[in-house]
């Protein structure tokens, strides 16, 4: 063995460590799969052997277009061990969409689920570098495609681990964050990165190896991928995976398996709470509730209180570029500290700082910047941007905030125009983009509403051209046709005019 590997420490061995340690442990279920950390174990190096056998190799991009599954998971570990890039992609994005990510990640395979094969066929055709698609099996039951290669076909006979000059330094993933601007930024994060930032999640979101956690949002997010399913499977939990996030879903699957921890953005815990069948449910084994990607509302936390009082709730803050848990505000501090974002988490710093660097009054705004082993190396092919997100020596987040005297931030707006719908971010200005392509529309602003559902709705207020008439839907279907759904706007507000500054 050389004396690197004597050392190493990489998101790979994470789960041969797991499997050394608990191997008849269910680490895994999903639809009518079950595997042990044993089973789970030897099906990553299969698989791992298996892609390599098709010429994936260390440093090759190999995109995921699916929603969740076993063999998601296992891909994501495979791909880990042969030193390959795992680039997850939104599947609620278009054609278009998809592909900018495949091109400009140079995506040599494209992975796709049972309902998305006919999206990743058509994105991958559009002038990308990928070579081959491979068909991964969903959470029901579902045939393969004639003439595509797929998941079983492709596991080795070998469950021998690969032999792969790989260390902590060595790029894991990109993910691909929404910014301001049309074209999305690709986060590049190594393996020491994801794994000081499961040391923070372990510590301080307590996450445990007794927890029985359900992964319900998509796991191509960092937040179900890298805060809850990555540390689960470090610390020996068990975890269910669904890729079916609809409360009667996760009603169903909470009771029947008993599970104690589930994470999910503050629009998933209202749509339980309104749900009818929640009352009867059985939610006695939840223990841990978390949520993150917007504020939640207090009176939805007062209520969560008062229908699930064993729940221990915890809202976690951060981005993808670090991978992604920043700061967190833990379980007692919830009503008593509503709206907040908390302090950060064991291994991050973080200040609020004026447009000089220098730290902001309590009470004053100013946008929260970072230092952390757990973030990015940069933005893929794009040194500016990296330059400018890293200027000064801290990682700036672009999200404005207050600090109080305690040191407790409260994030109260985005320096750049972002909104925060369901959990996703949908830049303003490419909505925009969108609607000035309609010839009914003069002029346009995007931004975000307070919603019951989605916390903030993404509305358009529309100043329509003269002799032009033109309605709320036929608006609406205009941008599905151009957009992903959760970044069309849910309103449309016609006015005479929109104000200007000077």
């Amino acid at each position: 063995m050389s004396e690197p590997a004597i050392r190493r420490q990489t998101i790979g061995d994470v789960l041969r460590r797991t499997a050394a340690r608990v191997p008849d442990k269910v680490a895994l279920v999903c639809g009518e799969v079950t595997w042990s950390y044993r089973e789970f174990d030897r099906i990553a190096n299969r698989l791992a052997n298996g892609l390599a056998a098709g010429g994936i190799g260390q440093g090759d991009r190999v995109a995921i277009l699916s929603r969740n599954s076993h063999a998601f998971a296992a891909m994501r570990f495979a791909l880990a061990r042969l030193g390959a890039v795992l680039v997850p992609v939104n599947f609620m994005l278009n054609a278009d969409e998809v592909a900018f990510v495949l091109r400009h990640s140079g995506a040599r395979l494209l992975a796709v689920g049972p309902d998305l094969v006919e999206l990743g066929r058509e994105a991958s055709g559009r002038d990308t570098s990928v070579e081959s698609l491979l068909w991964l099996p969903g959470e029901d039951p579902a045939e393969p495609p004639a003439g595509m290669a797929h998941f079983e076909a492709v596991l080795s006979s070998s469950d021998a681990a690969p032999d792969v000059a790989i260390d902590g330094g060595s790029l894991l993933q990109i993910i691909y964050t929404s910014g301001t601007e049309s074209a999305p930024k690709g986060a590049m994060l190594s393996h020491d990165a994801v794994l000081w930032q499961y040391v923070s999640c372990l510590a301080d979101a307590e996450i445990h190896r007794d927890d029985l956690i359900l992964h319900a949002l998509p796991l191509y997010h960092c937040a179900q991928l890298d805060v809850f399913f990555g540390p689960g499977i470090y610390a020996g939990a068990t975890n269910v995976i669904t890729g079916k996030p609809t409360p009667a879903n996760l009603l169903s699957l909470l009771s029947r398996h008993r599970v104690s921890s589930f994470f999910a953005p503050p629009s998933v815990w209202i749509a339980l709470l309104r749900d009818p069948g929640f009352d009867a449910a059985d939610l006695s084994s939840l223990a841990k509730g978390y949520y993150g990607a917007s504020i939640m509302p207090v009176e939805v936390l007062r209520e969560l209180a008062s229908r699930l009082p064993r729940v221990r709730l915890w809202n976690l803050y951060g981005q993808t570029e670090i991978a992604p848990l920043a700061t967190m505000l833990g379980p007692d501090e919830q009503l008593a500290r509503p709206g907040s974002a908390g302090r950060p988490v064991l291994n991050v710093e973080t200040r609020v700082v004026d447009d000089d660097m220098r730290d902001v009054a309590p009470g004053e705004v100013g946008e929260i910047v970072h230092r952390s082993p757990q973030l990015m190396t940069g933005y893929y092919k794009d040194p500016e941007r990296t330059a400018e997100a890293f200027h000064g020596g801290w990682f700036h987040s672009g999200d404005l905030a207050t600090v109080d005297a305690d040191g407790y931030i409260t994030v109260v707006d985005r320096k750049k125009d972002m909104i925060k719908t369901g959990g996703e971010n949908v830049a303003s200005r490419e909505v925009e983009e969108a609607l000035y392509a309609h010839p009914a529309v003069s002029e346009v602003a995007v931004i975000g509403l307070p919603d019951p559902r989605w916390i903030e709705a993404v509305t358009a207020v529309v100043v329509p051209r003269p002799g032009h008439e033109v309605t709320e839907e036929a608006l609406v279907a205009f941008c599905r046709e151009r957009l992903a759904h959760f970044k069309s706007p849910k309103r449309v507000i016609f006015v005479e005019s929109l104000p200007k500054n000077p």
